[in-house]
């Protein structure tokens, strides 16, 4: 398993939990982004920066995932794609996205651009705070923990 960020809006807390499972796990970990990223020095770490552009990030994660990898990204339509490539995909605030809820995401996310483009105004997103950082730790854990199981097995 190889675990793709996509790194443009993930949050530094939540990269440096994965720096420290990256490290802990020997679980190769790529960050991909339009901009220059600061990384640990690590044979499991790297990060590829792309042109800056629409979706740049995005369609190299889609294009290089495979099955049986981790894709951290709150993109939902990157998230669609990565789960029908057989890769999973995790939230920032730890929500696993899963063939079973990707589908109302989409059809949410479609809604709600509907609304902002009409003029109606959503908020955004709360910031993350501690509980959001504590889930995204456990459910990293415990994918990461199934996917080693697996291996031995």
């Amino acid at each position: 398993m190889k675990i793709w960020v996509d790194a443009d809006a993930c949050p530094v807390v939540i990269r440096e939990i994965l720096f420290r499972a990256a490290e802990r796990t020997a679980t190769p970990t790529c960050l991909v982004s339009n901009h220059g990223l600061s990384i640990p020095p690590s044979k499991h770490v790297t990060a590829i920066r792309v042109e800056s552009g629409f979706d740049v990030a995005d369609n190299l994660i889609a294009a290089r995932v495979e099955a049986g990898d981790l894709v951290i990204t709150s993109d939902i339509p990157l998230a669609d794609e990565v789960i029908t490539k057989g890769a999973q995909a995790l939230s920032v605030r730890g929500e696993l996205y899963t063939a079973n809820n990707i589908k109302s995401r989409l059809n949410m996310r479609d809604f709600m651009e509907t609304m902002r483009s009409s003029g109606i105004q959503s908020g955004g997103a709360a910031p993350l705070n501690q509980t959001d950082r504590m889930n995204f730790a456990n459910a990293l854990d415990r994918i990461l923990t199934r996917s080693a199981l697996e291996i031995r097995s």
